[in-house]
């Protein structure tokens, strides 16, 4: 599971990045992105993290670019 989420982790890291400034939801998208900068530091040494904790992450991540998308549709 570690690689697997770690690559997905990375990758929503790399979108919620993008998500602008002017965004409504830009604060809290960097907010989990802090989180999610903590947990790929854990994975990447091998420290073991819940994997509901890493679940809960991608959620929000995937979440946070659904809102980002919807707002820019707007």
């Amino acid at each position: 599971m570690n690689d697997e989420s770690l690559r997905t982790l990375q990758f929503l890291l790399s979108r919620l990045e993008r998500i602008s400034a002017d965004s409504v939801v830009a604060h809290h998208a960097s907010g989990v992105r802090g989180a999610m900068l903590r947990t790929v530091e854990k994975l990447e040494n091998d420290r073991p993290i819940p994997s509901h904790e890493v679940r809960r992450l991608v959620e929000s991540g995937y979440s946070l670019l659904q809102r980002a998308a919807e707002e820019k549709v707007r």
